[in-house]
């Protein structure tokens, strides 16, 4: 019983926050009359105030992001063009990383570049894991079987540690670069400013659940290890 209880917590824990997240996000997304403009038009306003030379507003297929790369707000087609509290508070939110990659924020290129190279590693990681036991069987060399072992281990645990670093980024493009733009210039009434602060803290909350899903897949692994 403790066993299943301890599961349900995980699960909890792990998926929780991205059904809330998205909970909050069409609660809020809802069109609205009254407010001044889409999210696409939010963001090329903020974009061209700022003087943030050579960053591009697009729409994309994907999630809502900032490139860069590119140097470019990327939002979803959903919400290109609609006017909801969620559409502006999200390009307000990637037009923060915008800023962030603009004044040379340290901790947003650090993920960057670890983003760059996590997904090579995280591959690199999973082939080591699966040829553990072909290898050390082949060379009949327990060591060998547990450097890889531990360097598999290593490389996966590249996934947490990215959420790890991206939690305090988004969390700075939220509360200390995107909602007070958002306060400041009245592009959201008073009423308004506390579901934005939800709906900022919704998406924050996700890399959370990222990083215990980077935990619960190296438990996973461990777990087939062991059989």
């Amino acid at each position: 019983m403790s066993f299943i209880v301890i599961l349900l917590l995980i699960v909890a824990a792990v998926f929780g926050p991205q059904i809330w997240a998205k909970h909050v996000l069409a609660k809020h997304d809802r069109p609205r009359d009254d407010l001044a403009g889409s999210g696409s038009e939010l963001a090329r306003h903020l974009v061209d105030g700022l003087e943030l030379e050579g960053v591009k507003v697009e729409p994309t297929d994907s999630g809502d992001h900032y490139d860069p790369v590119a140097k470019a707000v990327r939002l979803n087609k959903e919400r290109w063009g609609r006017k909801s509290l969620t559409s502006l508070v999200v390009a307000c939110h990637e037009v923060g990383h915008a800023i962030q990659d603009a004044t040379g924020y340290q901790p947003f290129r650090a993920r960057t570049r670890m983003v760059r190279g996590g997904q090579v590693v995280q591959k690199i990681g999973a082939g080591l894991m699966i040829a553990i036991p072909i290898v050390a069987l082949l060379a009949r060399s327990p060591r060998l079987g547990v450097l890889m072992f531990v360097l598999g281990l290593a490389t996966l645990g590249t996934s947490f540690v990215i959420h790890l670093v991206t939690l305090p980024v988004e969390w700075d493009a939220s509360f200390r670069r995107a909602l007070p733009i958002l306060a400041a210039n009245d592009y959201i009434s008073q009423q308004d400013q506390g579901a934005a602060r939800q709906i900022l803290t919704a998406c924050a909350l996700t890399y959370v659940a990222g990083s215990l899903a980077s935990l619960l897949n190296l438990w996973r692994w461990l777990a087939i290890l062991r059989r």
